[in-house]
């Protein structure tokens, strides 16, 4: 595929979000190769585990791609079931591991939280910053960013729009644990050799069992209501110069 790669090793697969130089932002045409890419996965009976990567070592993905919006190659953003990259990976019947590679930003964030088991690298970063760019998630981030952390450090992250380092986000339980960059990947396939090792069919039906004790069925689908409201109600600012604004005071954050 033009814009992700995928690769098989023995019980897994690897998914590598691969547009380095957008900092794998989540274009309309990422998002449907990678939807399409994680129900082929789901059903895929060699495949017992999922690992959710980016390419290089600056992102995991910056979120929805505001220069393809800004530039007009897109739809007006909004917010859509078959247009939802999170809710794809929350879906996939295996295990889902994300590798965090670099900054995990809004969209990317959201993504990241679909995943069932979260590691990172040392030298990576996490920000959701939906109130600067003025919309409202949709793809499940204010339901599912509580449940981790806590709704005040939630709150924090979210109605400040500040990014958190790594060590910040392994004591507040954003992450499971962290890597050195060059052992991201290596500790994923450990985890994902482990899964596969482990009887398929209970795999499955335990994360299933797991995923429903949350409820967040009814939560997400409010939230999704939200969002199409708000952007119903409220104009789109200016995608260029939020885009701007947005990516120069996350350089000057720690």
């Amino acid at each position: 595929m033009a814009n992700l790669t995928v690769e098989h090793e023995d019980g897994f697969a690897t998914v590598i979000l691969d547009r380095p130089e957008a900092m794998n932002a989540l274009s309309r045409a990422l998002r449907a190769e990678l939807i399409a890419t994680m129900a082929s996965l789901s059903n895929n009976a060699s495949v017992r585990a999922v690992i959710l990567t980016g390419r290089g070592d600056r992102a995991f993905t910056a979120g929805v791609d505001l220069k393809e919006l800004a530039s007009g190659q897109a739809a007006p953003f909004e917010i859509r079931a078959d247009d939802d990259p999170a809710l794809a990976v929350a879906s996939c019947a295996k295990p889902v591991i994300a590798a965090v590679n670099g900054v995990a930003i809004t969209g990317g964030l959201e993504l990241m939280l679909a995943c069932d088991i979260l590691i990172a690298s040392t030298t990576a970063r996490f920000a959701d910053t939906h109130v600067r760019v003025g919309i409202l998630p949709g793809w499940g981030l204010s339901q599912r960013l509580p449940l981790l952390i806590g709704p005040s450090r939630a709150k924090e992250m979210s109605l400040t729009g500040n990014f958190i380092d790594a060590e910040t986000a392994l004591q507040w339980g954003l992450v499971n644990r962290l890597t050195a960059p060059a052992g991201l990947l290596a500790e994923a396939r450990r985890i994902a050799s482990d899964i596969a090792s482990c009887d398929p069919r209970a795999v499955q039906h335990y994360k299933r069992t797991i995923d429903m004790g949350l409820a967040l069925e009814e939560r997400l689908a409010m939230e999704r209501r939200r969002s199409v409201e708000w952007l119903t109600e409220t104009p789109l600012r200016n995608m260029d110069e939020t885009r701007r604004a947005v990516q120069n005071r996350g350089r000057h954050q720690n």
